[in-house]
């Protein structure tokens, strides 16, 4: 297993945003209208949380062998809304465990979502 899992990164459009939405059947107004989104307590519009999972997901399946995914426990948390016009960063780092700490970062360096990936033995 690698030391570090491969980074993979996702430029947030609106463009994006909106053909997630799509994808995922999800049309919630602090997604996609940005009058809606700036009446809310995030002031603007959000990625879906789901989206930034999506970019974890390739980074780990860039890294590790397809016969992890059979029994792989995933425990993660949003830490940050993710901004349109962001970069985002997904990777992760092997720990004394054997799994993975991991993370989405965006721009600045700050966490989006973090947490865990612990493989089975």
């Amino acid at each position: 297993m690698p030391s570090v899992l491969a980074p993979a990164t996702l430029a947030v459009t609106m463009d994006a945003i909106r053909a997630y939405g799509v994808l995922t059947d999800d049309f919630n107004p602090i997604h996609i209208d940005p009058v809606f989104a700036a009446a809310t307590p995030m002031q603007g519009v959000i990625a879906h949380g789901t989206m930034s999972i999506c970019l974890l997901w390739q980074s780990v399946q860039q890294s590790l062998p397809a016969r992890v995914f059979d029994d792989l426990d995933l425990d993660i948390r949003f830490v940050k809304p993710v901004r349109v016009g962001e970069l985002l960063t997904a990777g992760g780092e092997r720990q004394a465990d054997g799994g993975y700490a991991v993370w989405v970062r965006g721009p600045d360096g700050a966490d989006r979502l973090n947490g865990q990936i612990r493989v089975a033995a």
